[in-house]
């Protein structure tokens, strides 16, 4: 399981929705091999160096996506990290899309909640709110 503060996974959504219209649109998170499955609003869940949620409009030359690690999975902030991403993301890198329209909803129904879980199975992205 993997947690996010709400209000980062909002700025990484309005951020990408921002990148994507100063820029042309949004980025394929499958580097092409799948055209058009995820060229929409919404988010990249990656595992790489940590675990973490990146905006995904087009950028400008010279300019980085917004990136929110999740608090269990921070390089710099948890020295277990690598251990805790290889048990509950996978030894591998890699990314998954999550639609602002799945996302979005789910918080506007539930303004006291604080943190966004994400939790990954072999078929499935499992999303759940928590307040702190």
């Amino acid at each position: 399981m993997f947690t996010f503060p709400i209000l980062g996974v909002r700025k990484v959504i309005d951020r990408g929705i921002a990148d994507a219209a100063a820029n042309g649109g949004f980025r394929n998170p499958y580097y092409g091999t799948r055209p058009g499955e995820g060229e929409r609003p919404g988010l990249w869940l990656v595992g790489d160096e940590g675990v973490y949620i990146m905006s995904n409009g087009k950028l400008a030359e010279g300019s980085r996506a917004l990136v929110v690690y999740s608090e269990q999975c921070h390089p710099t902030g948890n020295p277990d990290w690598w251990d805790y991403k290889r048990r509950h993301f996978g030894a591998d890198d890699g990314i998954e899309f999550i639609e602002a329209e799945r996302l979005i909803p789910l918080f506007d129904r539930s303004m006291r909640a604080t943190h966004l879980n994400v939790q990954l199975t072999e078929t499935e992205i499992a999303l759940s709110l928590i307040t702190r």
